[in-house]
C-alpha cells in the first residue's frame, strides 16, 4: 500500500529536492570570495550581484523560491495554506523573540555586563578570566555577538596584567571568549525560544535541556583551552 501511495505521487529527483538547501550555501560561499581581497570576480557586475545575492537574507530567500520547484501542483489554494500554516507556527515565535530581545536589549542599556566585567578584572584568574567576563555578558543580555565584541574590547588591554600577552596567549584568550559566549543560552536569548517553540517545549523543559547544555557546552570548551594553556602557556 504504502509503494502504491508513493506510484501514485510524483516526488521531484534527488537534486531538485536539494536545490533550495545547497543554493543559499553556494551563493554565501560565492559571495565570501568575491568580497576577497584579491577580487578574483574583478570589480564589475559579476562581483556586485554575487555579493548582493550572497547576502544571507537574499540568499535564503532564493533558496525558498527555488523550493517551489518541488511542489508538483501550485495554484492560489494551495498558496494561501501554505501562508496560513507558515504565519501560525512562525508569529509566536517572531513575538517571543521580539520580547526576548526587548528585555537583552534593556539590560544591555544597564550596563550590567560592563559592571559584571570590571569587577571580576580586578582577580588574577588567568585564562578564565576571558571566559568568565564573556559568559556574564551572555547569560546577562543574551546576544552571543554582544558578549564577544564587549569582552574582547574589555580584554585586550589587560592582556599583559594576566599572563596572556604572548601570541598563543592571545589565541587562547579568544578560543577562552568564544567559550564564555555561548554560556548561557536562556529566556533573554532569541535562539532559546526559536528552539523550544519549534520543538514543542515549554520553558521549564527549555531549562532543562538547552540551557544546561549550553551550559555543559561552554564549560567543556573552558576546560579544553584551558588544558591547551598548560601546554602552550
Amino acid at each position: 500500500e504504502y509503494k502504491a501511495v508513493l506510484q501514485e505521487i510524483k516526488l521531484p529527483s534527488s537534486v531538485l529536492s536539494l536545490l533550495p538547501i545547497v543554493a543559499p550555501i553556494i551563493l554565501i560561499a560565492l559571495r565570501s570570495a568575491a568580497a576577497y581581497p584579491s577580487y578574483p570576480f574583478g570589480n564589475g557586475w559579476v562581483s556586485k550581484t554575487l555579493c548582493f545575492t550572497g547576502e544571507p537574507v537574499n540568499a535564503l530567500l532564493i533558496g525558498f523560491l527555488l523550493s517551489f520547484l518541488l511542489f508538483p501542483e501550485f495554484n492560489r489554494k494551495t498558496l494561501t495554506g501554505w501562508v496560513g500554516d507558515g504565519i501560525s507556527a512562525a508569529a509566536p515565535i517572531l513575538l517571543i523573540t521580539g520580547a526576548g530581545g526587548a528585555f537583552g536589549a534593556i539590560l544591555k542599556e544597564t550596563h550590567i555586563g560592563n559592571t559584571i566585567g570590571d569587577m571580576l578584572a580586578g582577580y588574577s584568574l588567568g585564562i578564565f578570566l576571558p571566559f568568565i567576563i564573556a559568559a556574564a555578558f551572555k547569560t546577562a543580555q543574551g546576544s552571543s555577538t554582544v558578549a564577544l565584541v564587549a569582552t574582547s574590547a574589555l580584554i585586550a588591554p589587560l592582556l599583559g596584567s594576566i599572563g596572556l600577552e604572548s601570541l598563543y596567549g592571545k589565541v587562547l584568550s579568544v578560543m577562552a571568549i568564544g567559550a564564555g559566549a555561548m554560556t548561557v543560552s536562556h529566556a533573554n536569548d532569541s535562539y532559546f525560544w526559536v528552539v523550544t517553540q519549534f520543538s514543542g517545549m515549554d520553558v521549564n523543559t527549555g531549562y532543562k535541556t538547552l540551557t544546561a547544555a549550553s551550559l555543559i557546552q561552554g564549560a567543556t570548551s573552558m576546560i579544553a583551552v584551558y588544558l591547551l594553556s598548560l601546554l602552550f602557556l
